[in-house]
């Protein structure tokens, strides 16, 4: 545990410059929780509440108060001193063609919704000076990353329309390939990006939407790298050579991230942060398969390991294990191209230390343990991705 002198120190800090977390799935999770209340049967999927169902569900959830159910309320983000939120407006894979495009753009306006709703905490902002300017005031700066390419229907057009809507990032695919890009956890299909998702960054750079590298494949990561003009993101990834996980990002990648100037925020995700962890996780795919379910579909996978014990209970992972990835990406990449990606509400645990956004301070107050510097830790907070956002906003 950290000093207390020092958790004094990090609570100071965080009160003084912008704490940007890079991946929050809350929009979705009010979906969720709001259609477990309408099902007498919790055991069946739900894809949450449709069209304007979705509001008025999740007007009914009271994020003033402490919400045992959520990783994510106001008092948590007060508590966890955040600054700025990327709010993710996901949409499941399972949704295709039109059904994606209509849910994407109703995540955006839940977003837009909680913050009409909470305007003494949140603000929508839609540029680096926006942002600031909302933190300045006291609010949470809440922006806007669209997770999944599938949700643009392979159209240029849709894409355009969602950076009209304030969206600031795309995360290029979600568990399974688009049409135009690989997938981390997929079967590849083409070698990284087609050429329409050449395309896709091409355009991305043009209207100032910044590419996310995020749950894409290492030859799509590259391939990224390769085309855009931007600086880019790993909104919420960790490091390869410390949990072997396809979804990390191996060192030539933030080598070369660095080299262009992008930011890779550190994920708090389990299975991505401990190789004990992963090592579980490779069982229970292997039981997925032999089964005949998709490891890659979160509904089959949750559903799956509810009843899963061959493999005994997942292992322990701690915030010292996140510290292990900031360490090893501060090594690799320099401490000018690292952030924060807890990925809150997008996962059922989280390492004990950072159960949920209120935690932040316990990791900031552990790093100035381990010595970093104040100057540093404001880099690490959101200096760095307020850069590469303000290098898109041109």
């Amino acid at each position: 545990m950290a000093s207390t002198a020092n958790a004094d120190r990090a609570r100071d800090l965080l009160g003084r410059v912008p704490l940007v977390d890079g991946h929050n799935d809350l929009p979705w999770a009010l979906r969720d929780l709001c259609a477990e209340e309408e099902t007498a049967d919790a055991t069946t999927p739900s894809r949450g509440p449709r069209g304007g169902d979705v509001f008025a569900a999740a007007a009914g959830v009271d994020l003033r108060v402490r919400q045992s159910d959520l990783h994510t309320d106001l008092v948590k983000l007060r508590e966890g001193r955040v600054g700025m939120q990327f709010w993710s407006v996901w949409v499941p894979c399972s949704l295709e063609g039109d059904s994606a495009v209509t849910a994407v753009f109703e995540q955006v306006e839940l977003v837009r919704d909680l913050a009409d709703r909470y305007p003494d905490h949140l603000r929508v902002a839609t540029t680096a000076a926006e942002a600031e300017s909302a933190f300045r005031d006291g609010r949470i700066a809440s922006l806007l990353g669209a997770e999944g390419g599938h949700s643009i229907n392979s159209s240029l057009g849709v894409l355009r329309a969602l950076r009209r809507s304030g969206v600031r990032y795309m995360t290029l695919t979600h568990n399974e390939n688009t049409p135009w890009a690989d997938s981390a956890t997929d079967e590849p299909v083409h070698g990284g990006l087609s050429e329409f998702g050449r395309d896709v960054v091409r355009e991305m750079n043009r209207i100032g939407m910044i590419v996310d590298l995020s749950h894409v494949a290492p030859t799509t990561m590259r391939d990224a790298l390769a085309v855009s003009s931007r600086p880019v993101i790993f909104s919420h990834s960790s490091c390869r050579a410390v949990a072997d996980h396809p979804r990390n990002v191996p060192d030539d990648v933030l080598a070369e991230l660095a080299a262009r100037d992008g930011v890779c925020m550190i994920t708090f995700v389990p299975r991505f942060v401990s190789q004990r962890y992963v090592e579980w996780e490779d069982r229970l795919r292997d039981a997925m398969d032999a089964a005949g379910e998709k490891h890659n579909d979160l509904t089959a996978r949750d559903r799956f390991e509810a009843t899963w014990t061959a493999g005994g209970p997942p292992p322990a992972v701690t915030l010292h294990d996140v510290v292990t990835h900031l360490e090893h990406a501060r090594e690799v990449a320099g401490i000018d191209h690292i952030g924060l990606g807890g990925d809150y509400d997008g996962v059922k645990t989280l390492p004990e230390g950072l159960e949920d956004v209120s935690g932040y301070p316990r990791l900031f107050a552990e790093l100035l343990d381990r010595g970093w510097r104040e100057d540093d830790l404001t880099k690490l907070a959101g200096a760095n991705v307020l850069r590469v956002l303000r290098a898109n906003d041109e």
